[in-house]
């Protein structure tokens, strides 16, 4: 099943995608009451609340697929690793990107969908997109084995997670993430597809879905990845995700770029004249197998608004750290 949140009327409603139909549900049907429900109880929900006649798919809005509730993005592709050294300040992988899942937690706030305009960052000279695919959680849990969390996975869909190469290259090196070149746009869509009807692309314990990149109606020439190259399984990185803490419908996790699925790559072994930034009045595309595709264009973006540099403390006390640890010991 195809999980749509579409523009009916000036409000946000759920449709069920079709071919190129798509059905509108009844608008007190909530997007977590189909992601929660088992394929037989989602069935029954979706005949039991169909709300009119199925609208043409063209002529319908697209939301973002989904507002999550909590997004962790992952580093999966190891091509993508390799093609990324340079903004990391690093010559080969960390040690511990073989010994674990490891992940950034992102704005969950700024979810765009198929369609929409994004904003060039204050401040902002090299924008880059990063093709990824993503799950979405279904089903409650805590301290998960990667046996127990494919039960967890509600849907996949497509992320397009928006990066100022330029604010990230900056402030990386501080050891705080990437702060400001990620912090203002996260694209989902076009809709989400149920676990269930990927299982068929199911391959070397991976969902595996060809991914590729258009900029402008091109794919990009050396573009293009397929999802079974992950270094870790979904149901790995959320098992890794629920430890110690619990996962919550609506959470999402996302792959991580895909090999080939940024500029960044391309800049990495030629240079910015040679493959631009993006800018105003682009067109990146996002295409997965088994999902569909999803187009979001550039625009320009405000100017930053200016800082003092830091100020120095006012005042400083007298701390004689002996007395203290004297007194703590």
């Amino acid at each position: 099943m195809k999980i749509a949140r579409i523009d009916l009327d000036g409000t946000t409603r759920l449709g069920i995608v079709d071919g190129e139909s798509v059905q509108p549900l009844a608008a007190d049907v909530q997007q977590l009451d189909l992601l929660t429900a088992s394929a037989a109880e989602r069935r029954q929900i979706v005949d039991r609340s169909a709300d009119g006649s199925p609208l043409a798919l063209s002529d319908v809005r697209l939301r973002a697929a989904i507002e999550p509730t909590t997004l962790r993005d992952f580093l999966t592709f190891e091509e993508h690793l390799e093609g990324s050294l340079k903004i990391l300040g690093a010559t080969e992988p960390h040690p511990v990107w073989y010994e674990m899942p490891v992940f950034l937690f992102y704005n969950s706030n700024t979810a765009l969908g198929p369609g929409d305009t994004v904003a060039v960052p204050p401040g902002c000279e090299l924008l880059d997109f990063e093709l990824e695919l993503c799950v979405v959680i279904g089903k409650a849990g805590k301290d998960l084995t990667p046996e127990q969390a494919g039960e967890h996975i509600a849907g996949y869909t497509l992320f397009n997670d928006w990066s100022a190469r330029d604010l990230m290259e900056r402030v990386i090196p501080f050891g705080m993430g990437p702060m400001k070149g990620k912090d203002f746009a996260n694209s989902f869509g076009p809709w989400i597809v149920t676990a269930d009807e990927l299982e068929p692309f199911r391959r070397d314990g991976r969902i595996a879905l060809d991914l590729h990149a258009e900029l402008n109606g091109v794919p990009l020439p050396a573009g293009g990845d397929n999802s079974v190259n992950m270094a870790w399984s979904f149901e790995e990185m959320i098992a890794f995700a629920s430890r110690g803490t619990e996962l919550k419908p609506g959470d999402v996790l996302a792959s991580g770029t895909c090999g080939g699925g940024c500029l960044l790559e391309y800049w990495a072994h030629l240079d910015t004249e040679q493959v631009p930034p993006l800018k105003p009045g682009d067109v990146v595309t996002l295409v997965a197998q088994g999902i569909g595709s999803m187009s979001n264009t550039i625009v320009a973006g405000a100017s930053p608004v200016a800082l003092p540099r830091a100020r120095a403390a006012r005042e400083r006390r007298d701390r004689r750290w002996a007395a203290v640890v004297s007194h703590v010991g």
